[in-house]
């Protein structure tokens, strides 16, 4: 179960050089697509991120990637018997 994350690397708020490591170390197993996501309003306003078919968006690129944490998937924990 891979997360799907989708960055713009035109945004005025998102550094790529900062914001892809933390994205990377957060979801390991996510596939992360850079480019234009037709946001332009919002993102002329606040720093967003596209994960798991969900627009989440904040003032700044470390409060975004609080927000965004919460829509991580995680792998199923197997319990044994």
């Amino acid at each position: 179960m891979a997360n799907d994350i989708q960055v713009c690397d035109q945004c005025n708020f998102t550094r790529m050089k900062s914001i892809l490591p933390k994205l990377r170390k957060m979801a390991p197993d996510a596939e992360i697509k850079i480019g234009c996501k037709s946001y332009c309003g919002p993102c002329g306003k606040r720093a967003f991120v596209y994960i798991n078919g969900r627009y989440v968006s904040a003032p700044t690129e470390d409060e975004v990637l609080k927000k965004v944490e919460a829509f991580v998937k995680r792998p199923a924990v197997q319990v044994q018997e």
